[in-house]
């Protein structure tokens, strides 16, 4: 059966044919796109395909986010989100004993939760401790998590079950603070924090089924139709091929709505051997799971000022954040993953750590010459010009992640100081160089809105308005849309059959409730999802009633 969308307003992302008004869909692909389906739309059996009226409405290719965490994202949307309760340290506590009460918690169950930015408290300043979780309930193990990912703070009886105490060493690339005498305060940094994950229990791969459902859904409703994911360590005690295998049954039964690009993250050689040996690599896999780069950890947050930078924070001296790696280290697993075929994605904010990843791929690219590689730095924030040369020299994709300006815009010139703010999140910079980007959210770091994102592409401005960071960085709104589109399947290798609406391509298309080129900027991040399509078939939204929408 072809179905032919026509009167719309089709940005194609395609820069042979940017603008269409419809297209022809048949067996999940595109088969035709133009602006006159009955003069040029030619081809036997056209005149019996359903028509669908699109009332005017603008149509875009699926959204792609290119660096999030979809089973984390999952998991937290059952689980006490922080993310609207972060006013004050009163606000956020209160919103976890409201949690506990509404969902009768039974005593000894575990209270996890994430979202929580000790810079949007109004009372108090500074990160939760153990005293003000027990305040909470003592009766709860409760482990929260900093927005970032990076910090997370426990109460004292999380503590216990973790065997922690006063006499507990610190760990390797992280740590967790303690008081005058010692004892653990219950804040947790880094590779610390696993201390206390590891006490929890893993989920039952009907469990991670239940969170990868839950996520696509409400992906799904911000018009997403592929994810370049990180889920191998999202999870406690649940291994990566638990993660995989609940893909792979919920594409065998008809129920996974998100196309996955595994960013698959390994914390040590070894661990990358056993996993290359068994023969996943780089493009592995179907259109809906498929195995995507190496993905490192280099460092932190700058929120949490764990990111390593090359000197000091402008607020706070006595650091330089934390690099999770050594340069040997880092050395090792790009040079392994580079040689036996992996395309490499290495997180890195800040420019310490930057600096590290690209002496190891320049030394990984000198003993395994390859051109078209596609190794990326995920975040990519705190530049410097020679940093930013090296990307073009190096041909490396920037995994950018727009929305983050909302609030990083309010903290990066006190971390780093106005001066070097200056050569930070230069994503135009890096396109007017030559340079490949990707945009995406690091979700659940910050919400999936891909509208949102676009909004604070175009604007440089937090989405209140408070607040605008260097405004000559700012993209253009079809080069905001394409960073979601068009650059975000390049990233992955499949610009050959997503992110754009042209012949041959997969049918993954969004349609929105109103046009973003005739709304302000400044509205971008109200413009909502009509429908989200997928492979032909309707995922999300409003249906197609007598074939209008």
């Amino acid at each position: 059966m072809t179905t032919l969308y026509d009167n719309g307003k089709l940005f194609t992302a395609d820069p042979a044919r940017p603008w269409a008004s419809a297209m022809a869909v048949e067996n999940g692909d595109i088969v035709w796109v133009g602006d006159d389906p009955f003069g040029d739309w030619a081809f036997p059996g056209n005149e019996t395909a359903e028509r669908i009226d699109l009332g005017g409405k603008f149509v875009t290719p699926g959204f792609i986010d290119s660096h999030m965490h979809l089973v984390g994202y999952g998991r937290l949307l059952g689980e006490v989100s922080l993310t609207e309760h972060t006013g004050s340290l009163s606000k956020m506590c209160d919103a976890v004993r409201a949690f506990i009460e509404k969902n009768q918690i039974p005593e000894g169950a575990w209270v996890c939760g994430r979202g929580w930015n000790q810079d949007h408290f109004q009372d108090e300043k500074r990160y939760p401790d153990c005293h003000d979780l027990d305040g909470i309930s003592d009766k709860h193990p409760i482990f929260l998590t900093r927005a970032c990912g990076h910090l997370a703070v426990a109460n004292t009886m999380a503590m216990r079950l973790a065997g922690m105490g006063a006499d507990t060493p610190q760990p390797k690339d992280g740590r967790f603070l303690v008081d005058s005498q010692g004892a653990p305060l219950g804040i947790f940094e880094e590779n610390a924090i696993t201390m206390i994950k590891n006490a929890i229990c893993g989920p039952s791969l009907l469990e991670v089924k239940s969170y990868i459902r839950a996520a696509c859904k409400k992906l799904n409703s911000f018009g997403i139709t592929s994810v370049h994911s990180d889920d191998f360590l999202s999870l406690p005690q649940t291994g990566y091929e638990t993660v995989l295998q609940a893909y792979r049954e919920l594409e065998q039964e008809g129920e996974l709505t998100v196309k996955i690009y595994e960013q698959s993250q390994f914390e040590d050689l070894k661990q990358l051997q056993e996993f290359v040996e068994k023969g996943y690599v780089t493009g592995t896999g179907t259109e809906y799971v498929k195995i995507g780069p190496l993905k490192i950890v280099g460092d932190g947050s700058l929120g949490a000022r764990t990111a390593l930078l090359s000197s000091p924070y402008a607020d706070e001296p006595t650091t330089c954040g934390i690099g999770l790696l050594s340069q040997e280290q880092l050395d090792q697993m790009i040079l392994y993953g580079h040689s036996h075929g992996m395309q490499i994605a290495v997180h890195a904010i800040g420019d310490g750590m930057m600096e590290m990843v690209m002496q190891a791929y320049e030394k990984a690219l000198k003993a395994y010459p390859r051109k078209d590689h596609r190794h990326g730095i995920v975040h990519c924030q705190i530049t410097t010009r020679k940093l930013l040369e090296r990307f073009r020299e190096l041909s490396l994709n920037g995994y950018i992640q727009t929305i983050f300006l909302d609030y990083d815009s309010r903290i990066v010139e006190s971390r780093v100081g106005k001066e070097r703010a200056k050569d930070t999140y230069q994503f135009k910079t890096l396109l007017d160089m030559g340079c490949a980007i990707s945009n995406g959210s690091d979700c659940p770091v910050e919400t999936p809105d891909v509208m949102k994102g676009i909004q604070c592409a175009v604007t440089r401005t937090s989405l209140d308005g408070a607040r605008t960071f260097l405004p000559e960085q700012a993209l253009d709104l079809e080069t905001a849309i394409s960073s979601y589109t068009a650059m975000a399947a390049q990233a992955a290798f499949e610009e050959g059959r997503k992110g754009m609406l042209r012949q041959g391509m997969a049918a993954d298309f969004v349609v929105l409730r109103s046009d973003p080129t005739q709304v302000l900027a400044k509205d971008l991040g109200k413009v909502q999802v009509a429908a989200t399509f997928v492979d032909g078939a309707q995922v999300y939204g409003d249906g197609a009633s007598e074939s209008t929408f």
